[in-house]
């Protein structure tokens, strides 16, 4: 029935059509009810996302002629009214350690039973969305909310399953930015957002409820209270649609772009009853400085590695959602450690102690929680954690920070003092090549000298060293970076990466297809919103 129906839409070009070929699994995850779904939230809400994105690129317009982002006076009445959110299920009122990672099926299983409170399961930064993967990310979700997922390794025969009590499960949906283009409603490809979310509640909702859980979202990448407002429309219209009650859905909003930190108390405001949280997105952040102050020559980022979280305008932004989040009763999570844990003891010390330092200034702030990118360093963030938050609490909702003195745009702003350096830029381009080539292959989760590399450290890799050619800065050793100072660079470094990973490696992957994708976005007059945008062109093209 579900099929004829596809076949009847696909021929006529009206309402939704799957035009990705098929994948072993999708006529389950394809039923008549999750396309009727699915459809019905394209009619509804799929043409408003050309307009929000277009919102986008008249805010950066006018910043890009000299305005500076700002509160806005508009919404005056809400950053000061007295209003809350409208609640946190039980299951989510502790989160003091996450992981992170792509749906893969046994990274799926490997982070539910890692020792940590929350799974957020991504179809964003840490996955390549090819069809064959987004579809297998969907079915392997399924199979967790069940509690029957299972994987046996190929070549090591090692099998995986669930233990008793896994972590809750989250699933972050992709961005507004990127479209889904095997599925089209009306002859044009979807929101990649709502693919995500639709399949991911229809298939789940009534599993999570039973259980005393709920359909829990991450939302990445909103710029404005309209973006969240939009999301609320979602989750009301599909709430209605299922006879659920209002605020069964809840969500979690990154805070990491820089237009967003200005509109925090709006956005908690237009999802009052479906969002519990805030979640710092710290290298997304760093990337959207960058790109949203890219014509504002004052403020140049120094070295990546010199950005880190006691920088003035990363402090101000971390507390400024502490106190905006613990105000209205929401939740107010921490960022990313990277590290992954070393073989050798004396190394993987100083990554721990590395981790020790992050998460002791976020727990001191006020976080309720952080994420890790590896179970192996949930143990140390949970325990700087514990300490924090104790036995009588689940979280730091008490710290109110009332005590603080207004945090001003100025300091959200502030420039960031540090060296540009030769080792940093060439550091920047292996980063970006290897990381892009892996990507391309359908890879989006990728180690990389020590580090748990996704889409956002290699867009600040390629940016930084966009907005130092735009602006002719020099290095600390006094070479002014030039587009022709990157290309001797972008081909010493691909000389370095193939020694490095080896000539078999090399010769078999796409790194020279990286080295060109590369340079293309770098040399570019105009900063490309997005690596993920082009990225997606060439993986879809061999599908």
């Amino acid at each position: 029935m579900a099929e004829h129906r596809l076949m009847q839409q696909q021929q006529s070009k009206t309402g939704l059509a799957i035009v990705g070929h098929e994948v072993t699994g999708q006529e389950s995850l394809f039923s008549e009810g999750a396309v009727s779904l699915l459809e019905a939230l394209c009619r509804e809400f799929a043409a408003e996302v050309p307009v929000l994105l277009g919102d986008r690129k008249q805010r950066q317009a006018r910043i890009d002629s000299g305005a500076l982002p700002d509160f806005l006076p508009h919404t005056q009445a809400i950053r000061d009214g007295d209003w809350q959110i409208r609640g946190i299920p039980a299951d989510l009122l502790d989160r003091r350690v996450e992981i992170t990672g792509p749906v893969e099926r046994k990274m799926v299983i490997n982070a539910l039973n890692a020792k940590v409170k929350v799974f957020m399961a991504d179809f964003e930064d840490s996955l390549a969305p090819s069809w064959q993967k987004v579809v297998e990310g969907q079915i392997n979700l399924r199979d967790a909310v069940r509690g029957d997922i299972e994987y046996t390794a190929p070549q090591s025969g090692k099998h995986y399953k669930l233990d008793p009590d896994p972590a809750v499960l989250v699933c972050r949906v992709r961005g507004l930015h990127l479209q889904e283009k095997h599925v089209e409603f009306n002859g044009l490809a979807i929101p990649g957002a709502l693919f995500d979310f639709a399949l991911y509640f229809y298939h789940n909702y009534r599993q999570l409820l039973a259980k005393g859980s709920g359909p829990y979202f991450y939302l990445p990448k909103l710029e404005s209270h309209l973006e969240a407002r939009w999301w609320a429309k979602v989750f009301a219209f599909v709430e209605d649609r299922f006879c659920l009650q209002s605020g069964a859905i809840k969500c979690t909003c990154l805070i990491e772009t820089l237009p967003a930190v200005f509109e925090m108390d709006e956005i908690l405001y237009e999802l009052r009853s479906n969002i519990v949280a805030l979640n710092c997105g710290r290298w997304d952040y760093i990337f959207s400085y960058i790109k949203t102050l890219k014509q504002h020559p004052d403020r140049v980022l120094p070295d990546r590695q010199a950005v880190t979280m006691d920088t003035p305008f990363l402090s101000a932004y971390s507390r400024l959602l502490i106190k905006t989040c613990h105000k209205r009763g929401a939740l107010a999570m921490g960022g990313m450690a990277a590290f992954i844990p070393a073989k050798d003891a004396g190394q993987n010390q100083a990554v721990l102690e590395r981790v020790r330092k992050d998460k002791e200034l976020e727990a001191r702030n006020g976080h309720d929680g952080t994420w890790v990118a590896h179970p192996g360093l949930a143990d140390t963030a949970m325990a700087i954690f514990n300490r924090y938050i104790g036995d009588e609490h689940c979280n730091q909702l008490h710290i109110t920070r009332d005590v603080d003195a207004p945090i001003l745009a100025s300091e959200l702003l502030r420039p960031c003092e540090g060296e540009r350096t030769e080792t940093g830029m060439r550091l920047n381009i292996r980063i970006a090549l290897q990381y892009i080539e892996a990507w391309i292959q359908g890879n989006g989760c990728v180690p990389i000298y020590g580090l748990m590399e996704d889409a956002a450290t290699a867009e600040i890799s390629r940016a930084s060293i966009w907005q130092w050619i735009q602006h002719g800065k020099s290095l600390s050793n006094g070479k002014l970076v030039t587009k022709a100072l990157f290309k001797d660079m972008l081909v010493e470094e691909l000389a370095k990466v193939k020694e490095e990973v080896g000539g078999d490696r090399f010769t078999h992957g796409k790194f020279t297809q990286a080295a060109v994708l590369l340079e293309q976005i770098t040399v570019s007059d105009e900063l490309v919103d997005f690596l993920t945008l082009p990225g997606y062109e060439i993986l879809t093209a061999k599908q």
